[in-house]
């Protein structure tokens, strides 16, 4: 047996998100169908280092599979991107240690989400924003975002459903960027519990627009509760940019 690590890149408009699940398509299974005439009858099973939601984006998200057929990285990389759809790429493929486990091995991952403030969004960018037409106060949402560098329980910013046996995470960075007609918000975390990332977005918002307060921030840290958070933010904006080992 051979494990490959696989570099991925995908536009997660039309898909459930990256697991298999019973109601829709999802990219695990797209890429998992792909694999097969190159594994015989066998259907691989593809493991994902995130499980990124409907509408979620990826620049760089890496799967691990364990194969039998000797053909070489290159090889594969180009069998599948002749196969796969347009919004699905292989970036990398790569020989990788017996053991090695793209979720599992994972040491970390970074996270971009993009909002949109122009008065009329791009149609190009419809997919890839959230569009809210109103003046964010970015200087306060920065200094709200200095409160959850650190080790923490993010509790607050944990959707229900999620599988994570408790909510402590370490983030590195959370960085808020006025680029022009947009606002970039940056995550690097050596983990994140289901729709952390959009619940984080989604109270910094709330912030900038004046609905909370700065320091409102360390109060919902403290909460360990999701109704003390603000809404979770649309999934379209948000893309896994890396993820390091």
């Amino acid at each position: 047996m051979r494990t490959l690590k696989l570099t991925l890149a995908y536009d997660g408009t039309n898909y459930v998100g990256w697991q298999r699940q019973q109601n829709g398509t999802s990219i695990q299974q797209v890429i998992e169908e792909a694999l097969q005439p190159l594994c015989g009858e066998t259907v691989p099973i593809l493991m994902g280092a995130g499980r990124t939601d409907a509408g979620v984006h990826a620049q760089g998200q890496v799967a691990s599979v364990r194969v039998t057929f000797d053909h070489t990285p290159s090889a594969v990389q180009q069998a599948l991107n002749v196969r796969l759809p347009r919004d699905i790429r292989v970036l990398d493929v790569t020989e990788a240690g017996a053991r090695f486990h793209a979720q599992f091995d994972a040491t970390g991952k970074s996270y971009r989400y993009r909002i949109a403030t122009s008065r009329v969004l791009q149609p190009f960018d419809r997919w890839f924003v959230w569009h809210m037409a109103q003046r964010c106060d970015v200087d306060a949402m920065n200094q709200a975002a200095r409160v959850l560098v650190g080790r923490h329980d993010f509790s607050s910013f944990q959707a229900g459903g999620g599988a994570a046996l408790d909510g402590w995470r370490t983030l590195e960075r959370v960085q808020v960027e006025r680029r022009g007609p947009e606002i970039h918000i940056e995550l690097d975390g050596d983990g994140f519990l289901r729709h952390m990332v959009r619940i984080v977005v989604g109270t910094l918002v709330e912030i900038g627009v004046a609905h909370r307060t700065v320091d409102s921030m360390a109060e919902t840290l403290a909460a360990r509760n999701r109704q003390a958070a603000g809404r979770t933010a649309p999934p379209e904006g948000l893309t896994l940019v890396s993820v390091r080992y």
